[in-house]
């Protein structure tokens, strides 16, 4: 593994230093000396901060950049409440921001897959300790949100001595269970969600039920001509499952299915772009522990959401998005072939069982994409973890929560509550 050059600082913000690290790892960990990636990390300090000890911050995902940090008056309040202890270590996972980009990729679809087996959660812990290395530090703390959660549960597997502190928002997920039961979880949790937002919003179940019937009539498009399927406009209940998305969804059906906006809009307010393609080509991977996936969402998709379009779907992985998006479409061989493959294990359960790192949980009661059942399960197994069950916030409490998530976390890792 090469090194390159940590700038200091690469940028001013009022109140932040900012910091670029850049280097180079390989493709394959347990290959050292083949293909190498870039990595991309920027270290957040706040004035005056500079001696503080260092927190990782895994993002959610998977195939999403960490965040951009703005002015500290402008920073959401996570990261100002994390600042008064920590310096921010914000990570672009493999593939995702300024590390190495997964784009349209070359070669065969064997070959396409082969890559994209290389971006999991346990590849990413192996960056992340190339990252810790680089800045020189023996053990640092980590968070994960969502996705961010299941790689600081493979970083406890792997590597729990570089581990300080870990906290996890919404992020715990299901070692030792099949991912078919995962999904099971989820659409009875999505049908919930979908029934409780009829109630809320009576008027849209028509509307929904409009559009659905023009999509499946291959007349749903978005404003630049690319079709909307009945499977596809189904996923629009992501939404639900986030502080506020429900309003957000209101709002956008309340316009027409012909008006501008409307077009414009609809691809947006749907999941799984080629902008990010490891969300969709490898969403269902991020559940697989030592098993096959097999497009499970779409095997376990119940008979009354067949029957009833109008209950919505979520995090549910769907062909018809690799189908009908063309920018998604050169995928769609490598996605199949991803689907059948013999996934590797992630966690070892009985080293987790034995950890002495303390650790703090917020799991959500109605989470919409990690199984409240699952996650409450998953925090036995670690000795030193702490549980904040809150029915308060959605899965995104980290965010919508200013800082009150991360500070109750904070108390619990540290035995102050």
């Amino acid at each position: 593994m090469s090194l390159a050059t940590l700038h200091l600082p690469s940028l001013h913000l009022p109140g932040l230093h900012l910091q670029d690290l850049r280097l180079s790892v390989p493709l394959n960990h347990a290959a050292p000396t083949g293909p190498e990636l870039e990595i991309y990390a920027r270290i957040v300090t706040a004035k005056g901060g500079a001696a503080k000890p260092y927190l990782l911050f895994l993002q959610g995902g998977p195939g999403a950049e960490g965040p951009r940090p703005a002015a500290l008056s402008d920073l959401p309040g996570w990261q100002r409440r994390l600042l008064e202890d920590y310096q921010l270590v914000l990570l672009d996972g493999r593939g995702t921001g300024l590390s190495t980009p997964v784009g349209q990729l070359s070669g065969t679809p064997q070959e396409q897959a082969e890559y994209l087996s290389h971006f999991r959660a346990d590849a990413i812990v192996h960056d992340a300790e190339a990252v810790r290395r680089a800045l020189g530090v023996e053990r640092w703390s980590v968070l994960g949100q969502s996705f961010g959660g299941f790689c600081t549960l493979s970083y406890l597997s792997l590597f729990p001595e570089a581990v300080e502190m870990a906290l996890f928002t919404g992020g715990l997920p299901a070692p030792g269970h099949h991912i078919d039961e995962v999904y099971a979880l989820t659409w009875a949790t999505l049908r919930a969600k979908s029934e409780r937002y009829y109630r809320h919003f009576p008027q849209d179940r028509a509307r929904i039920a409009a559009l659905m019937e023009r999509a499946g009539a291959g007349e749903l498009h978005t404003e630049h001509g690319e079709e909307v399927t009945p499977e596809m406009l189904r996923r629009l209940g992501m939404h639900l499952g986030s502080d506020g998305g429900a309003e957000r969804l209101h709002f956008f059906l309340e316009h027409s299915p012909d008006s501008p906006v409307f077009r414009a809009e609809l691809r947006g307010m749907l999941p799984f772009h080629a902008s990010r393609p490891i969300y969709l080509l490898l969403h269902e991977a991020c559940w697989a522990d030592a098993q096959v996936t097999g497009w499970s969402a779409e095997r376990t998709m119940p008979a009354d959401f067949a029957a009833d379009p109008t209950l919505l779907a979520g995090e549910h992985v769907h062909r018809d998005f690799l189908r009908h998006d063309p920018q998604l479409h050169p995928y769609a061989e490598a996605a199949e072939l991803l689907a059948a493959r013999s996934w590797g294990p992630l966690y070892d359960r009985e080293r987790l069982r034995q950890l002495d790192v303390p650790a703090a949980a917020a799991i959500y009661v109605d989470d919409a994409f990690v199984p409240f059942e699952f996650s409450r399960e998953t925090a036995a197994l670690l000795p030193g973890l702490s549980t904040y069950i809150t029915d308060e916030y959605e899965h995104g409490g980290i965010r919508s929560s200013g800082e009150r998530v991360v500070d109750r976390l904070l108390g619990l890792a540290q035995g102050q509550l």
